[in-house]
C-alpha cells in the first residue's frame, strides 16, 4: 500500500521536525519510532518520549488509511543520505515498510500504531495567547542559557513563563546567575505562571522561525500547547514552585558601567583563555577611569585586560565566572550595555540601555 511519493525533501523535512525530541536508546523501544497515519491526502508525523508530542504532517496522493511505526532516526539517517533530488517511494506491505529510491531500496522493520502512546490534551482552563514567532524565539534565546541541567531542585531545569495582562515574561536561572526578559503582546490575559522543561524549551529554540507568522500557545495548570506553521507542540509542565526572582534582581546598585559590547566581550574571551579550568573566574578591578580584567591559573599564569570607561567613583575588585559574563554577551545584541554593581560581596546587574525589559544578574565568586 502506498504511504507517500514524492520529492526527498517533502518527507524529510517534517521527520526532521518530529525527530528532535525521539530518544536514541529509551526503555520503552517504541518511542524510539515515529508514528506514521494515512487519512485521505495527508500523511501525519508523530514523535512523544512522553513527556514532549510533536505533531506535523505532508500531503500525499490520495488512498486508503494506514498506520505504523517505525524506527524514526533509521528513516531520518536514510531519507538524508539520498541525493537531494532523489524521488521517494514508501509502500507498506504487511509489517514492513518498504522505502525506494532510484536503485536503492530498504525495508524496516514496523510496530503496531496502536501500541504508540499518546499525550491525553489536557481539559479545563485554558489560557489562549497568540504572538509572532519571532517574538517567542527572541525572549527564548534572551535567558534559555540560564536554566539548570540536572539540578536536583528539577523547577531549575526548566524556564519560568508568566503571562499576566498585556504582557508576558520569561525568567531562568540555575542558582548562580538569571535571566529576565518581558515583552507587550497586546490583549487582556489572566496571570498564569508555568515551568517550561529544559527540553521544551531547546526544542521550541530549534523549531521557531525568525519571521512574524503566528504561534499561538495555549496554557492549562499541566500542559502547554504550541503551534505555528504545520506543527503542534504539547509539554508537561514543571510541578514545582520557582523562585522569587524580583527579590534577586538588584534595585540600588550605585556603581554603573556604561560598555562597549564588543569590546567587553573580546576582552573577557582574551581574559579566559588563562582562567583555572575548574573555576573560571576573573577579577574586574574597577578604579577611576578604568577597568580591568585580571584572570590567573594554577600554573600561575596571568592575563590583564584594561577598558577606559567614564568612571569616577571608589575602587572595586569584585570576582565573576568568566563563563557567565560571556554566555549573557553572545546572547544580546547591542552597541553597549549597562553594568551595575555594588560591593564585592553584591551581584551584578547587566542591562541594555534604555531598556528595562531584559535584566541579567550574576552572583560573585571568591577568587
Amino acid at each position: 500500500m502506498l504511504l507517500f511519493k514524492g520529492p526527498r525533501d517533502q518527507i524529510l523535512a517534517p521527520l526532521q521536525s518530529v525527530c528532535g525530541i525521539v530518544e536514541k536508546r529509551h526503555t520503552l523501544p517504541i518511542l524510539s519510532n515515529v508514528l506514521m497515519e494515512k487519512d485521505g491526502e495527508r500523511l501525519t508525523l508523530l514523535a512523544t518520549d512522553i513527556e514532549i508530542q510533536i505533531r506535523t504532517g505532508t500531503a500525499v496522493p490520495g488512498g486508503e488509511k494506514a498506520a505504523l511505526t517505525v524506527a524514526a532516526r533509521k528513516l531520518q539517517d536514510i531519507l538524508r543520505s539520498l541525493p537531494e533530488s532523489a524521488e521517494v517511494n514508501l509502500t507498506l506491505d504487511e509489517k514492513r515498510l518498504t522505502l525506494k529510491a532510484g536503485k536503492s531500496r530498504f525495508n524496516l522493520q514496523t510496530l503496531p500504531a496502536e501500541d504508540f502512546p499518546r499525550m491525553a490534551t489536557a481539559d479545563g482552563q485554558q489560557n489562549q495567547l497568540t504572538l509572532t514567532q519571532k517574538q517567542f524565539k527572541r525572549l527564548l534565546s534572551l535567558v534559555q542559557y540560564s536554566m539548570a541541567q540536572q539540578d536536583i531542585r528539577y523547577y531549575l531545569n526548566g524556564l519560568l513563563l508568566v503571562v499576566n495582562g498585556s504582557e508576558i515574561r520569561m525568567v531562568a536561572t540555575d542558582g548562580h546567575r538569571l535571566a529576565y526578559a518581558s515583552e507587550e503582546i497586546g490583549g487582556q490575559h489572566q496571570r498564569l505562571e508555568v515551568i517550561l522543561p529544559r527540553k521544551t524549551v531547546l526544542e521550541l529554540s530549534r523549531q521557531l522561525a525568525d519571521n512574524d507568522e503566528a504561534l499561538e500557545i495555549s496554557l492549562s495548570p499541566t500542559q502547554a500547547q504550541f503551534r505555528f506553521g504545520d506543527i503542534e507542540l504539547v509539554s508537561k509542565l514543571i510541578d514545582g514552585k520557582f523562585p522569587d526572582y524580583e527579590r534577586v534582581i538588584p534595585q540600588n546598585h550605585n556603581k554603573v558601567l556604561t560598555l562597549s559590547h564588543d569590546m567587553l566581550f573580546h576582552s573577557l574571551q582574551r581574559a579566559a583563555i588563562l582562567t583555572n579550568e575548574k573555576f573560571r573566574g576573573v577579577r574586574l578591578v574597577l578604579a577611576p577611569g578604568s577597568l580591568k580584567i585580571i584572570s590567573t591559573n594554577a600554573e600561575q599564569e596571568e592575563a590583564q585586560e584594561e577598558i577606559e570607561l567614564d568612571y569616577q567613583e571608589e575602587t572595586l575588585d569584585v570576582g565573576f565566572n568568566v563563563t557567565y559574563l560571556l554566555d549573557v554577551l553572545n546572547n544580546v545584541s547591542g552597541d553597549t550595555i549597562e553594568c551595575r554593581l555594588a560591593d564585592a560581596n553584591s551581584s551584578a546587574l547587566i542591562t541594555l540601555p534604555g531598556n528595562d525589559r531584559f535584566k541579567y544578574v550574576v552572583m560573585p565568586m571568591r577568587i
